[in-house]
């Protein structure tokens, strides 16, 4: 495995962000904004707990060219 030797510890705000998202993403209630902000209070105490209960979530480096696509590079 040796890509794990560079793996970091993930943002804390984009777990909250991520899992907010994936509670929303598909169902009737996306369109909702209560749903969105209900979602995203239930992503940050899930975030809250996870840390609490000592989980590390980890994430990989950015692939090579990936910050100019996030910037809209269509090259």
């Amino acid at each position: 495995m040796p890509d794990a030797a560079k793996l970091t510890p993930a943002d804390p705000r984009d777990l909250a962000v991520s899992i907010a998202l994936a509670l929303t993403t598909g169902s009737r209630l996306a369109r909702v904004q209560s749903a969105e902000v209900l979602a995203t209070v239930v992503a940050e105490r899930i975030v809250s707990e996870l840390d609490r209960a000592g989980f590390v979530v980890m994430k990989r480096p950015p692939e090579i060219g990936g910050a100019a696509l996030g910037r809209g590079f269509e090259g």
